[in-house]
């Protein structure tokens, strides 16, 4: 078989575009610090990193709902702890002024004064808020859940929201659970039963996904039917038998303060359960995101030793092939009068 000059061209040809075509790979990656820099780098590699990018765009998402629900339950969780000193307090006042030995009319009014006090920072503790929302209010975030006067205007709905895939966690408590000892008998319930069965698309919690409504009934407002006792009432009336001087009424209300209080007591233990399983959830996507990020630098980012190893060869290959085809393409006159 004859080899032509045309041959030998093309085989040098082809020969320098090949190791040229290595050297620029090698050089884009040590400029770019990256393996792959297209998908035809690796097609297998590049779809596990577009996976894992998509995932932590998820996680992203995942532990900003669950930091903003932890900073409602932490937020609700001191607004309780603010109504168990209004309690404590009013209780103690209520113990000093039960005995007409160790009260007078003139002690009454004056505590009377700080028992309003404390009535003011007990729905100031109820209306709080975080942002524009309020924490106490159910699905209606947007407005005071308690009013001047220690009427509940919220609802009973649980905000859930998604800290995981197919994982939701309520991030609020409503105030018919903190504010009554057994809400299905307090006035409230009616009202708040009638608009959950008479609830629109157009009512606050439209927004939520069924599943969000559905785990708001595990309340069920099922109480025992022991007297209903809310914190408002109590301190109203305990105010109002003070400045009448009913020390039997005073003495009783020391019974319906302890029942507040573990009410309140036991709404804090629920919100602790439900921090400690979202600071469970951050933890655990945190350490899923350093296992994606790990694994993204092993699939994407380039070894710059082995780079520059396989660039100082590449060199050294590149410039024996043009040593190469200098002996090999020297065309003569027979050559051109062959061909």
């Amino acid at each position: 078989m004859r080899v032509t000059q045309n041959t030998n061209f093309n085989t040098v040809r082809d020969t320098i575009q090949r190791s040229r075509g290595r050297m620029e790979d090698l050089q884009n990656q040590a400029s770019t610090l990256k393996k792959l820099n297209r998908p035809s780098d690796s097609p297998v590699d590049a779809a596990k990193v577009l996976e894992i990018r998509t995932d932590k765009v998820n996680n992203d998402q995942y532990f900003n709902n669950a930091k903003l629900s932890e900073a409602m339950l932490n937020n609700s969780d001191h607004a309780i702890e603010e109504m168990v000193e209004v309690v404590n307090r009013a209780k103690e006042i209520a113990i000093n002024q039960s005995s007409g030995a160790s009260s007078t009319d003139e002690s009454r009014l004056g505590v009377a004064e700080e028992v309003q006090q404390l009535f003011q920072r007990a729905v100031a503790a109820g209306n709080t808020r975080i942002g524009d929302r309020y924490v106490f209010g159910g699905y209606k975030t947007d407005r005071p859940p308690v009013s001047p006067d220690g009427t509940y205007a919220g609802d009973s709905g649980e905000i859930m929201v998604e800290i995981g895939k197919d994982v939701f966690l309520a991030s609020n408590l409503p105030g018919i659970y903190v504010f009554n000892t057994n809400p299905d008998t307090s006035p409230d319930y009616d009202k708040l039963k009638t608009e959950r069965g008479l609830a629109s698309d157009a009512e606050e919690g439209a927004e939520q996904p069924a599943s969000a409504r559905l785990h708001s009934e595990e309340h069920s407002l099922k109480g025992t039917g022991d007297e209903n006792v809310n914190v408002f009432r109590e301190l109203r009336n305990l105010r109002i038998s003070l400045l009448t001087g009913d020390v039997e009424s005073v003495r009783s209300s020391l019974d319906r303060f302890d029942q507040m209080h573990g009410t309140l007591v036991a709404s804090r233990a629920k919100i602790g359960s439900r921090v400690a399983g979202l600071q469970g959830s951050i933890g655990s996507m945190d350490r899923h995101n350093l296992t994606n990020a790990q694994l993204t630098t092993t699939l994407e980012d380039a070894d710059m030793a082995e780079v520059m190893g396989n660039i100082a060869k590449e060199e050294t290959v590149f410039r024996s092939v043009l040593s190469s085809s200098k002996r090999l393409v020297q065309p003569t006159l027979m050559d051109f009068l062959g061909n």
